[in-house]
């Protein structure tokens, strides 16, 4: 039965007291400290629990330099951060996987050029333990930050800038961006289209270039106006659909490179009165829940296991935390076509 105690708190004195240790043992075992027998482990666990001790969280980090804090830093403003559901996916699953540890998610958003100074100081202030970023574009200062930090970093999405001989490597988790596009254009070919157009990403995040890059491994000769870059959104993808039936009103499929935008695209052939999959056949990638079955008609599209990468990422920081370095430089996960009745 836990003990309360008026006017103060337990403190790591009476807990050895109680236990019949020393207060290094008890330390050592409250911090998750080795070296002290089972049997003492036990007696301090129990003391621990009936004087409703709760550690002090700055005497602990002191002790063991750890925050028990990891910042996960999206480079990408917050209307776009809560009106993507890839966002809360891939939060979901690092923040499973983090209190599975019982570690803090610190989430830090780039909103402008501004914020990045705020972070850099937050990131060598010692705060967290780690950081997890993603959506980096191509010249984001993330990398470097983080460097000059020293903070062990996990990234989503493969790295898009150069990494010097003399640098650690970057650890970073991505999905099978590039196979997932060949993927997507092969069936459409398979339905027998010919006209195939692509809804690409913004041009610099690799996620985007590798689907671009994807789609004209199968296509190797498309022509320039079966191209039209977006910006993972439902409106961009709208645009770029009207612009796209404006240069080529006999195109016959699309491949957007994300659900977003394909479910914008959707909406213009709509309204531009062509059926989908009769006269348009369309493929988009994510496979989101709530975007690629709801959409009319249902979108066949590629899947990636957005909240699995995230819990991957968090588990690879947590996993080179331990071991004192920063785990595998790099896993690729494997991407699937769901077909469904848009194509």
């Amino acid at each position: 039965m836990t003990e309360q105690y008026a006017g103060s708190r337990p403190t790591l004195e009476a807990v050895a007291a109680r236990a019949g240790v020393s207060r290094a043992t008890a330390s050592r075992v409250v911090n998750g400290g080795t070296g002290v027998r089972p049997p003492l482990v036990d007696k301090v666990r129990r003391a621990v629990e009936e004087l409703g001790y709760v550690p002090n969280h700055a005497a602990r980090t002191l002790v063991t330099r750890r925050t028990e804090a990891v910042a996960v830093i999206i480079a990408e403003p917050e209307v776009r951060i809560f009106s993507d559901p890839f966002f809360s996916q891939q939060i979901r699953g690092i923040s499973k996987e983090l209190t599975a540890h019982d570690t803090q998610l610190v989430l830090l958003l780039v909103e402008g050029p501004g914020d990045y100074d705020r972070i850099a100081r937050y990131l060598a202030g010692g705060h967290v333990d780690g950081a997890l970023a993603f959506s980096l574009h191509t010249d984001d200062p993330l990398p470097a930050m983080a460097r000059r930090a020293r903070v062990p970093t996990v990234y989503g999405g493969r790295p898009g800038w150069t990494v010097a001989p003399d640098e650690e490597p970057v650890a970073y988790v991505d999905a099978d961006n590039r196979g997932g596009a060949r993927a997507a254009v092969r069936h459409l070919l398979a339905l027998g289209r010919t006209r195939i157009a692509h809804i690409c990403g913004p041009r610099d995040q690799t996620s985007a270039t590798d689907r671009l890059d994807g789609y004209r491994d199968v296509l190797p000769g498309p022509a320039a106006e079966l191209v039209e870059e977006g910006a993972f959104t439902v409106e961009s993808g709208a645009r770029a659909m009207a612009r796209l039936l404006e240069r080529r009103p006999d195109l016959d499929a699309v491949f957007a490179a994300n659900d977003l935008m394909a479910s914008g695209a959707l909406r213009v052939l709509r309204e531009r009165g062509r059926r989908v999959p009769e006269d348009v056949a369309v493929v988009g990638f994510d496979d989101m829940s709530g975007v690629a079955e709801t959409t009319d008609p249902p979108l066949t599209t590629v899947r990636q296991d957005i909240e699995g990468m995230g819990r991957l990422m968090a588990r690879l920081l947590l996993r080179g935390a331990a071991d004192g370095g920063p785990g595998p430089s790099s896993v690729i996960t494997e991407t699937a076509l769901v077909r469904r009745a848009s194509a």
